[in-house]
């Protein structure tokens, strides 16, 4: 009992992560802090640590880095770019110096410490002395090639004097605090959504598609380490980090040289109270064993170096008081309180605010109007109340009661039963037709640049809008008379809303704010129907059978699309001209058709991500794990649970070779 247990926690947190992992990453857009992926990470590890037989391929713990975004070439790194392992306390930072001795043996290590800066690791390639191609970590082994953006920052040479004719410099893209606080008030007043914390703004800047966007955002850069070099010898990290300096590299001038951990641990604790005095963020210190040729005796395991180490810094707490909770309407009609504080300094900037999700959470804590509370901002994101100071009340707290009417419009609200969730359901409420409207013309939706909140509130008050296809017959005339607009912004923002009808079914189904579809289950949705009359027409069977469409998801649409309000605003777009079809997948052969397909162990002639294009290409579909539909295991190295899960199963297996051999009948290889 206790084991079935641990194993549905283990699935349980694989999900989890790699769900993290993929806003993180791949979107850039965070929604837990650091220190909560950390923990979440580490219990998965202590999970497999205590059954190393549960441990697979696909597990997060065997990643060495994380997915990469689209819209850049690819390119596979001369020698993978590693991640760190994490340690949280003095005990755990002894405990890796304790193994490092033992494996040195008669060895004495000496440490070279440095800040862990907070932005995008890049790994720069020059050939002859001349910088060729920047390149982000993406999954340790592949990266993206953003030359042309890393051209534009400023402190990294284009040429260095170098006799090496091909050498690999590694390093943190960052950007500056000053640069990132002048980016999100600059962001502000465009009425753009600012940057949740510097190393979003810096992957976010990176990762521009137009090299002059990248060039307006000010980023630095920090060299650190090297990757594959010719014919070049260097002995020891702080020989390599003065070399790189003579090199004209950027090298972060705190890093310091010890003989025992302990000394380590004290210039650790020395920046506890003056890291937010840095000009740039930082989540931690590296520890490193200086020698390189003990860091070659020491090794690495498959994700990480044995010889270096990353102590992240615990997250930061203030202490303030909660002068109030106000009540705020989303676009589903959700009203969510936030503590209104009184303004308090922590982890760099200045916080006023901080979410407090919804009834239940506030009675769990007892969180009170008047309360000193403790709050935390770890990883630099949203700030939340960790809990009330209770030994300091005075008696004149108050309890806080959801609002029975919606702030926005005076309706009456519900609260469904099993639901934490407090609706304001008046389809005519203005706030929630505000926050459907910021929805819909967001850069992931409908992408109308320029129409944001103070746009939005005047178009309201004027009555120039009623529901999100409104915003199709606006006039110049209309424009013109609010408050802020002249002939160009007028202009500007019309071409914007036109531009804004070619987007394409899978940006529309997002824009529409169907609850529980994102961005990714919209792609999925337009990219199997084509048109929204497909879809509507579609049954929740013929939803749920689409890969990555579950019952919640299905069940939404169906009912969603067939309600009266649905249908007007369909009706109302098509009619304004909006594209409401795309392309359908198409597949290129019949090899894999009506093959449910799970891919396990590592494949040696193909990416997992080139395998399951393949079986698409074929006419199949590829599913993350077996179950009795599954009708076909690929099996590569040291394949796992999976493989003794469709043995159980009677499933049929086939080998890497097998494989290839089923996608070379419709020659449907990716790569061909």
């Amino acid at each position: 009992m206790e084991q079935d247990k641990a194993y549905a926690r283990l699935l349980e947190l694989r999900e989890k992560l790699d769900f993290y992992s993929y806003q993180y990453y791949t979107l850039d857009k965070p929604t837990i802090t650091d220190y909560d992926y950390d923990m979440l990470y580490r219990e998965l590890e202590t999970i497999e640590g205590a059954h190393p037989e549960w441990v697979t391929a696909d597990s997060p713990t065997q990643r060495v880095g994380h997915k990469i975004s689209g819209g850049f070439n690819k390119y596979t790194h001369d020698r993978p770019m590693l991640s760190l392992g994490d340690v949280f306390n003095d005990n755990e930072l002894r405990e890796f110096d304790r193994r490092v001795r033992s494996d040195l043996g008669e060895q004495v290590p000496q440490y070279v410490v440095e800040l862990k800066i907070d932005g995008l690791a890049i790994n720069l390639i020059y050939e002859n002395g001349m910088f060729v191609r920047g390149v982000t970590r993406g999954d340790g082994v592949v990266g993206e090639d953003v030359t042309n953006n890393v051209r534009t920052i400023k402190t990294i040479p284009l040429k260095i004097d170098s006799h090496s004719p091909h050498i690999e410099i590694r390093g943190e893209v960052y950007m500056p605090v000053r640069a990132f606080d002048a980016l999100n008030i600059q962001r502000s007043e465009d009425e753009l959504e600012p940057f949740a914390n510097p190393r979003n703004a810096a992957a976010g800047s990176l990762r521009q598609l137009d090299p002059q966007i990248t060039a307006q955002r000010n980023l630095s850069f920090f060299a650190y380490a090297i990757g594959g070099t010719v014919g070049m010898t260097i002995h020891s990290q702080e020989e390599l980090l003065e070399d790189l300096k003579k090199l004209r590299f950027h090298v972060n001038k705190e890093y310091r040289v010890f003989d025992s951990i302990e000394d380590v641990i004290t210039f650790i604790h020395s920046w506890d109270e003056r890291r937010d005095e840095l000009p740039y963020a930082t989540d931690g210190m590296v520890i490193k064993v200086n020698s390189f040729a003990q860091q070659e005796l020491l090794g690495n395991t498959v994700k990480i170096p044995r010889w270096a180490i990353a102590y992240k810094f615990p997250p930061e707490r203030a202490k303030t008081k909660v002068e109030g909770i106000s009540v705020t309407v989303g676009r589903t009609g959700v009203l969510t309180p936030a503590a209104d504080l009184t303004p308090v300094r922590l982890a760099g900037t200045t916080v006023k605010r901080a979410t407090l999700h919804n009834e239940d959470y506030i009675k769990e804590k007892d969180i009170r109007i008047g309360d000193t509370v403790i709050i935390q901002k770890a990883g630099e994101i949203i700030p939340e109340v960790v809990g009330p100071v209770v030994k300091e009340r005075t008696g004149q707290e108050n309890v806080f009661v959801m609002p029975t009417h919606c702030p926005g419009c005076g309706h009456e609200v519900v609260r469904p039963d099993g639901e934490a969730a407090t609706r304001c359901v008046n389809p005519e409420c203005p706030a929630i037709l505000s926050q459907k409207v910021a929805h819909f013309v967001s850069r992931n939706a409908m992408n109308i640049d320029g129409l944001g909140d103070a746009i939005t509130a005047q178009l309201l008050q004027q009555g120039l809008i009623h529901r999100v296809s409104d915003i199709y017959d606006l006039k110049k005339e209309d424009l013109i008379s609010l408050e802020g607009f002249a002939d160009k912004s007028a202009d500007n923002l019309l071409k914007a809303v036109e531009d804004s009808k070619k987007v394409g079914l899978a940006r529309v189904l997002f824009a529409l704010g169907i609850r529980f579809v994102g961005a990714k289950a919209a792609r999925i949705l337009a990219e199997h129907f084509g048109s929204v009359e497909a879809l509507a027409a579609a049954s929740t069977e013929e939803l749920t059978d689409i890969d990555e469409i579950g019952p919640r998801i299905a069940e939404s649409v169906h009912t969603w699309i067939r309600t009266d309000e649905a249908r007007k605003l369909v009706a109302a777009l098509e009619a304004a001209g909006v594209d409401m079809t795309a392309q359908k997948r198409q597949t290129k052969g019949s090899a894999f058709r009506g093959e449910i397909v799970v891919l396990t162990g590592k494949l040696e002639t193909m990416t997992r991500k080139e395998a399951e294009e393949a079986v698409v290409a074929g006419g199949g579909k590829c599913t993350g794990s077996v179950t009795g539909k599954t009708t076909l295991v690929v099996a590569g190295a040291d394949p796992g649970s999976k493989y003794e899960k469709a043995r159980s199963l009677g499933t049929p297996i086939i080998s890497e070779e097998e494989f290839i051999a089923w996608i070379q009948r419709d020659k449907t290889f990716p790569n061909e």
